[in-house]
């Protein structure tokens, strides 16, 4: 999957964004090699590398010759030329961390903090955001991304229920964010922001099509199409954990019985009282008919499993998928398995958050993508100011 650059309207920061990306993605690589993949002139992407160095965002460097002639420059992303803080809010606690361009994580704080009010969590993530950035007391702070558990604006689904965070519907969370932290702040929903971190530094940027199922303290997901989160008429598509598939099921909080996030979630991994092992076993059939459901409605080119879940258990899950239903995905052409455990780990989602902000601050169209506007027209969610 190759991200490629526009002549649209909007084309010179979502190109300045998309070369500084593949030269991430790349680096080292010559300016000729990143137009070529970029789909843009030398021209254009040599104005954009004067620029992105000049900034600092960017090194350049030559070998030394071996023959006649110069070799060519190579570019290679300057992982000092700016940090972002990513937060993780969850009805569990708060985490942060200190992420540096090249998508490293510098350092990471938690706190336990079980469903924390509005007040109290804000405190927290200011305390957290000004350790963090101590850490690099002469560095550049991009900005900072904050993202929680959705779906938004929805009357009977949004901030109810164990997996949501009650009480912070209809506060200003971007202002409030923006205040504690003293950075340009930017939001969304930790679903999108997993996806975002898996596809910008794990396993997603090998496909162009993939789901990514996310297993939380409750069940969500997203497809992601050409590196877009594919985020619905009102941010809240493939709200996975709410599909009611179990007949006659468990009462859920959103009104409906047999959600699968009432069965399939970390939640629900905890009222059972069983060993992983155990609580495997016993949602396994779910589990595969899930997967199933999924690929028959968005005909991906695998799902990518991950999220707060440990790695063993992501693992667990994984090893029930060896006889799944037929879908439109049981394919003998296929060249990659249904099911693949996430490589980015449990800091996909602060990677995620944290790249909301880089983005927010570098190309703002880019991080559009990923937040929910399009066109200029906003998805409505809760609070003031808050983009999904």
């Amino acid at each position: 999957m190759t991200l490629r650059g526009t002549n649209q309207g909007f084309g010179r920061p979502y190109n300045r964004r998309i070369v500084l990306e593949s030269v991430r993605l790349h680096g080292p690589i010559a300016r000729g090699d990143i137009a070529e993949r970029v789909g843009l002139t030398v021209q254009t992407v040599s104005t954009i590398v004067r620029e992105l160095e000049e900034q600092g965002y960017i090194l350049s460097t030559r070998e030394e010759p071996k023959g006649r002639g110069l070799p060519p420059t190579t570019l290679t992303i300057n992982p000092d030329g700016g940090y972002a803080v990513g937060v993780h809010v969850t009805p569990l606690g708060i985490e942060a961390a200190l992420i540096n361009l090249d998508g490293d994580v510098i350092a990471s704080v938690h706190r336990e903090a079980a469903h924390a009010t509005p007040d109290q969590g804000f405190e927290l993530i200011g305390a957290q955001v000004s350790e963090l950035m101590r850490l690099k007391p002469g560095g550049r702070m991009l900005g900072v991304g904050m993202v929680m558990p959705g779906p938004f604006g929805v009357d009977s689904m949004s901030f109810v229920g164990p997996t949501t965070m009650n009480g912070w519907q209809d506060v200003a969370l971007r202002e409030r964010l923006a205040e504690v932290t003293g950075l340009p702040a930017f939001l969304g929903t930790d679903v999108a922001a997993a996806a975002l971190g898996e596809q910008l530094y794990g396993l997603g940027a090998g496909f162009s099509d993939y789901y990514y199922l996310y297993i939380g303290v409750g069940l969500g997901g997203t497809m992601v199409h050409d590196a877009t989160v594919l985020r619905g008429a009102w941010g809240n598509a493939s709200e996975i954990g709410h599909v009611p598939l179990v007949p006659d099921g468990e009462a859920c909080p959103c009104g409906n019985r047999g959600c699968l996030e009432r069965y399939l979630s970390l939640e629900a991994l905890g009222r059972s009282k069983l060993s992983e092992a155990d609580w495997v076993e016993n949602i396994a059939p779910i589990f595969r008919n899930t997967v199933a459901t999924i690929e028959n409605l968005f005909d991906p080119e695998t799902i990518v499993i991950g999220g707060l879940a440990s790695a063993a258990l992501l693992e667990r899950l994984a090893g029930t998928v060896e006889t799944l239903p037929n879908s439109v995905s049981a394919r003998r052409d296929r060249t990659a398995p249904r099911l693949l455990v996430a490589r980015g780990g449990q800091h996909s989602v602060l990677r995620g958050a944290a790249a909301l902000a880089v983005s927010g601050v570098l190309s703002p169209r880019f991080g559009q993508m990923f937040t929910g506007e399009r066109q200029g027209v906003r998805a409505p969610l809760p609070g003031k100011g808050i983009a999904a």
